[in-house]
């Protein structure tokens, strides 16, 4: 099997979720090949170059042998050419070197969305909605997102000047910025919804996933959390041991939290929990999605398999394989598929992929899954299936293998009308919010006084602007189907105010408002009795 005609976007989403499970970063070494059959793949290349049609660069062949190389095995075996490491490297390895912004390219105006907290530009006072309009007095104004992470990152310690223009006050401002180290958070929200509920969101599983969480924890803690819900929707994975040091955290004794079995058995592995946590008996609702992958299938498998907790949402990706980095001569990389892992009940959660023609089908198959929702506890809307049958540990509920991890309560996401999706597509919700705020952000700020429970209770979208919302939208040319719009209304006005919020609360702000519209969090609510019960 064989797959073919990959594009670039395509290797990029293989790259987000052929998640870095293997930890060790080694040389390429080929061990017991065939000088003959190696000597192939020289002839090839070399014929190719000098007698091909037009000129080829060595360079374009060799990357383009070694993708049919791992396009030919599995769909996470993947290459990363050395432009694309350090930028794939850099959000597993939980920071890079900058001046600590998130922006945007609005208007063809480098635009603030906020400075990344302990930064050196939050720091200099640099605010959400500011635009960069001169970097190193060379004026900015069309340059690509690209072109702004080179002028902007560089090694800590450097200084680079910037000149900003503040549309709330129309004044110029000059800042000389060191950079510095800037984190980069896998956590990215970890508030209470109330006064004794606890919500955390993982984005991915980094090198400081591990210590973001707990801190999370004993912060929320602190707030007075009896119950949690953490949300794994969208997380691609990431690091096999942060996976395990947050099961852990959930288990006691020393249960098992995986297993990977391989063709060579040096990279057959288990995983035990190992330590004590505060936390062994705090009820949990694990929120997954068909974008949750590799190790948020680990933790969600542990806490299914061990039934400690609920499994909330729609049915996760389905990837089992562990993937080994090694590191080229040139600063490129590859990752090899070298085992599979296996969750506490001997569940390997790999989806089929002999039987695909190319990745897109591959990927197509976990997106495009319809599912019936309702409550799935001992998982009989399965009992069809011809996925392989296994038990949870303690209660002996049915479970499925072969096919990601099949929530215990299946709720779908509240499906957008095409003209929400546009106005995503086109980000028409920052850019009307960041012309709102130019004109309001001052009253706001005013009116709220930092208090984002005042905000959250008393800030409406009025009638006005929702009506100029539908202007701005109007003068976009994007063409308005009521009826979608009607259906949507809630939502739209809903995300305009967690927009609002984030410019004053940053995610704090985005989800608190967000999750009020969002079914599988509120659903993942009511059943936190039942994830209590289940544990005492």
């Amino acid at each position: 099997m064989r797959f073919r005609n990959i594009s670039p976007l395509i290797i990029l989403f293989t790259i987000l979720f052929g998640v870095l499970i293997g930890t060790q970063i080694q040389k390429f070494f080929i061990g017991n090949g065939s000088n003959g059959e190696l000597s192939k793949i020289d002839d090839v290349i070399s014929l190719t170059k000098k007698f091909y049609i037009e000129e080829l660069s060595t360079e374009k062949l060799v990357e383009s042998a070694i993708k049919g190389i791992l396009d030919s095995l599995d769909p996470h075996s993947i290459y990363i050419p050395a432009k694309e490491f350090n930028q794939v490297e850099e959000s597993f390895r939980g920071d890079f070197e900058g001046i600590g912004i998130e922006f945007q390219i609005v208007n063809d105006t480098i635009t603030v969305v906020t400075p990344i907290s302990g930064g050196p530009s939050e720091q200099l006072g640099i605010l959400p909605g500011d635009r960069i309009i001169e970097i190193n007095n060379q004026p900015v104004i069309g340059i690509t997102n690209e072109e702004v992470r080179q002028k902007l990152r560089g090694k800590a310690g450097t200084k680079v000047s910037v000149k900003i223009l503040r549309p709330s006050s129309g004044k110029i401002f000059s800042y000389s910025i060191t950079r510095d180290k800037i984190p980069i958070y896998s956590v990215d929200a970890a508030i209470m919804i109330n006064n004794n509920t606890a919500y955390i969101s993982i984005s991915r599983f980094s090198e400081t996933t591990y210590d973001e969480f707990i801190q999370a924890l004993d912060r929320l803690n602190q707030a007075g959390m009896k119950y949690l819900i953490l949300d794994l929707r969208g997380n691609p994975g990431g690091y096999l041991n942060q996976a395990v040091k947050i099961s852990d955290v959930f288990l006691d004794g020393n249960k098992k939290i995986v297993y990977t079995r391989g063709r060579i058995s040096e990279f057959d592995e288990e995983y035990f929990a190992e330590n004590t946590y505060t936390y062994e008996k705090l009820p949990v609702v694990v929120l997954i999605n068909k974008g949750s992958a590799s190790a948020s299938e680990i933790v969600a498998g542990a806490i299914q398999d061990w039934d400690r907790g609920l499994i909330v949402g729609e049915t996760s990706f389905g990837k089992g394989l562990v993937q080994r980095q090694f590191e080229l001569r040139d600063r490129s990389a590859f990752r090899l598929t070298i085992s599979e892992y296996f969750t506490p009940s001997g569940r390997n959660i790999q989806r089929k992929f002999a039987d695909k023609t190319n990745k897109m089908e591959y990927y197509s198959e976990a997106f495009d899954k319809q599912e019936i929702e309702g409550d799935n506890f001992l998982h009989q809307n399965e009992s069809d299936s011809l996925k392989p049958e296994f038990l949870t540990l303690i209660k002996k509920r049915k479970v499925f293998g072969g096919g990601g991890i099949t929530p215990d309560f299946i709720v779908k996401n509240s499906q957008l009308t095409e003209l929400t999706q546009e106005l995503l597509k086109e980000n028409v919700f920052y850019s009307f919010t960041l012309n709102f705020l130019d004109v309001n952000g001052d009253k706001i700020k005013s009116d709220f006084n930092n208090d984002l429970k005042k905000f959250k209770k008393d800030f409406v979208v009025s009638d006005t602007i929702f009506d100029n919302f539908i202007k701005f939208i109007r003068a976009k040319n994007i063409k308005l189907n009521e009826q979608e719009l009607n259906k949507d209304v809630s939502y739209i006005k809903t995300r305009l105010k967690a927009q609002i919020a984030r410019n004053f609360w940053k995610n704090e702000g985005w989800f608190s408002i967000m999750l009020e519209a969002d079914e599988q969090f509120k659903e993942g609510l009511k059943l936190l009795n039942f994830a209590e019960k289940m544990i005492r």
